[in-house]
């Protein structure tokens, strides 16, 4: 088995990690459990770190899209703890088993799931199925304008109103903006006839001819049923295009009907299910 080294970075430490993931992405859906703006939206933490598994002999054959200098040790998988669950994201012919072993010292008593990283003796949740849908560059009409600073407290309102129990506050998005993914996000507001902010989406890009990600989405629940939030998805989606993503993708849990119906009406398709690997219960 190839040893493996792990690095746990700073939000500030992130650009390597960053740059392995885009590269590890395809063009019609991320791979593994996570997509370069799944870090960029956890870095609106301050405190927020993530894991990067390099070949540890410092003998792999670098990639010179992640890394130019020609001595640096391969990136293998990135990978970050959100909440419960382990996320992480391998290079295509990485040696998950190694990762993996790795990973152990992370899966203290109740980090309890895995996200993209099979661990052994673990199975795939039998319940949580998630859904990735997939949305193919088209010509689309939307409400839908960019976030600008002067709308970025019209945007946090949204979020809060969306997601009952938030704490993302102003200052939230303006350390995930400053951040080394903060270049990756796209986000568009949408107003209703009177200004009131009514929707809002933010998308991630992954660089040109691959596939970015919508994260998050929201409506303001005074608005709903009006077509606010798919145009959000829509002006989000058309600006990543624009930028030169060759999809973009969501994830979202199979028994939210309201998220299906959303991204189904905007013209996601599912491309697959996915499920997490999650800790067998003592008997």
């Amino acid at each position: 088995m190839p040893p493996v080294v792990r690095r746990t970075l700073s939000r500030f430490d992130t650009p390597r990690a960053l740059r392995a993931l885009s590269v590890w992405t395809p063009a019609d859906a991320p791979a593994g459990g996570l997509h370069p703006g799944d870090v960029g939206w956890l870095l609106r933490h301050a405190d927020a770190t993530v894991h990067l598994w390099v070949d540890a002999r410092g003998t792999g054959r670098p990639d010179p899209r992640i890394d130019p200098r020609h001595d640096a040790a391969a990136p293998v998988a990135v990978g970050f703890l959100d909440g419960r669950v382990l996320r992480v994201t391998a290079a295509p012919d990485a040696d998950l088993e190694a990762v993996a072993a790795d990973a152990e010292e992370l899966l203290v008593p109740g980090i309890d799931r895995s996200d993209g990283l099979p661990v052994p003796g673990w199975h795939p949740h039998p319940e949580e199925t998630r859904l990735v849908l997939s949305w193919t560059p088209q010509p689309v009409t939307t409400r839908a304008e960019p976030v600008g600073e002067s709308d970025a407290a019209d945007r946090v309102l949204i979020h809060r109103s969306a997601f009952p129990g938030s704490k993302f506050a102003l200052k939230h998005w303006e350390t995930m903006r400053a951040t080394p993914a903060g270049h990756l996000s796209t986000e568009t507001l949408v107003r209703t006839p009177d200004g009131d902010p009514a929707a809002a989406a933010t998308g991630w890009f992954a660089g040109a001819g691959r596939c970015a990600l919508l994260e998050p989405v929201g409506t303001h629940p005074d608005h709903r049923g009006h077509g606010y939030g798919r145009d959000a998805v829509l002006g989000t989606c058309a600006a990543l295009a624009d930028r030169g993503a060759s999809a973009v993708a969501v994830v979202t849990p199979a028994r939210d009907e309201a998220a299906v119906a959303l991204y189904t009406s905007a013209g996601f398709t599912v491309v697959r299910e996915t499920r997490n690997w999650t800790r067998p219960r003592r008997a």
